[in-house]
């Protein structure tokens, strides 16, 4: 058995709550196994977030104020100013003092979170301050935005120097990290593929089960979904394939309070719309067809759960993340990708007919215990490493 160690992972959610779900995983595979798990999260509290035995710190809250990421609210919506900022930054180094950590994650820095410099930069000088110093690590995704050459030479510099390894939650089979970061050969060693980190998909059930047959549409959070679920309303008449089963729209707490009552109003017997539900894997390992946007934790539950799929990558203010994994997914016989420019009712129907229609994915499924191979892989790091 690895000895007992102590494990501090800093995440920040911005728009959607993926981050920070993703890192509670981690989180929670690490308390598990036995190891002291402090995550430090420094988005909106999301009410339903599994820690299992991690401890949970929440520092003063922000997010972005809209979908350009540009400008960080609290959560009033009052820009943030130095009295946060100097909040925030001094919980988290007293905690990190206190905790002494034998490990440093730190979630999406220096390949996002540009913003939260403020307070992530002070973290890693710490760490490396500290005696015995921690096995510092970088926490990524399968693909992280796309910078210039410039931003992306600093990146790779600060990857180098400050960092010991970069865990990245992905599969190179399915999707390389070079895809969406250049550099990325120049980390050698460094860069580590986890596979992806997913919970365990449930069981199919009966036709009584939870969402059993249905067209299971989704909006992660809802922050940037609405226009997905008006299409989806209005689509169901118009599949070929599908018209005749309940089509269930879950719609997400962020989603405008307008927008959802619009929703729920054109509702019929045919017709679902929720805002959450607590048990959505068991209606995805039920469902008939999934349609949703393409974010990585959806991504990865449609993955695992092996179930026919519609994305519709969400591209607002120039976003490239979801569309690159689309367009693998669907090259590999995984989904059916619909581009957002091209949604409409219409075409949203023909699509899901398509799914529908299409035989099952040949190549093999990418690699799904991104929690479990995180740990194995910090628990040898930190094996290796003298104190």
């Amino acid at each position: 058995m690895a000895r007992r160690r102590r494990i501090l992972i800093h995440v920040q959610h911005l728009l959607g709550s993926g981050h920070l779900r993703r890192a509670a995983k981690i989180a929670r595979t690490l308390a598990a196994a036995g190891h002291e798990t402090l995550l430090v999260s420094g988005g909106m509290p999301v009410p339903d977030l599994d820690t299992g035995g991690a401890d949970l710190l929440q520092l003063p809250p922000l997010r972005a104020a809209d979908e350009s990421f540009s400008t960080l609210v609290d959560d009033a919506g009052r820009a943030a100013d130095n009295t946060i900022r100097n909040a925030r930054r001094a919980l988290l180094l007293r905690r990190f003092a206190a905790f002494g950590p034998h490990a440093l994650i730190v979630e999406m820095y220096p390949f996002g979170r540009r913003s939260l410099a403020f307070e992530i930069e002070p973290l890693l000088d710490a760490a490396w301050a500290a005696r015995p110093r921690p096995l510092i690590l970088s926490s990524v995704r399968d693909v992280v935005p796309r910078k210039s050459a410039k931003r992306e030479a600093g990146i790779l510099a600060a990857a180098r120097d400050r960092f010991d390894r970069i865990l990245v939650h992905g599969d190179p089979a399915l999707l390389p990290f070079e895809a969406s970061f250049p550099p990325a050969a120049a980390l050698g060693d460094r860069l580590t593929y986890t596979g992806y980190v997913t919970p365990e998909p449930e069981a199919p059930g009966g036709p009584d089960a939870p969402g059993h047959d249905e067209v299971l549409v989704s909006a992660g959070g809802g922050a940037v979904g609405a226009r997905l679920l008006r299409a989806a309303r209005d689509a169901r008449p118009l599949s070929a394939r599908a018209s005749d089963r309940r089509w269930r729209l879950i719609a997400g707490g962020a989603l405008a309070e307008g927008a959802y009552r619009n929703l729920a109003a054109g509702g019929d017997d045919g017709l679902v719309v929720e805002r959450h539900r607590p048990d959505f894997r068991a209606l995805l390992a039920n469902c008939h067809v999934s349609v949703s946007q393409a974010g990585y934790n959806t991504a990865s539950e449609l993955l695992a759960a092996g179930k026919r799929a519609v994305v519709v990558p969400y591209v607002g203010r120039g976003e490239t993340e979801q569309s690159l994994r689309a367009e693998r997914l669907a090259l590999n016989g995984f989904v059916v990708s619909l581009a957002e420019a091209d949604l409409t009712p219409t075409t949203l129907a023909a699509a899901v007919d398509s799914a529908l229609a299409a035989p099952a994915a040949k190549g093999p499924r990418p690699r799904m215990d991104g929690a479990g191979a995180s740990l194995r892989l910090i628990e040898g790091w930190l094996g290796n490493r003298a104190g």
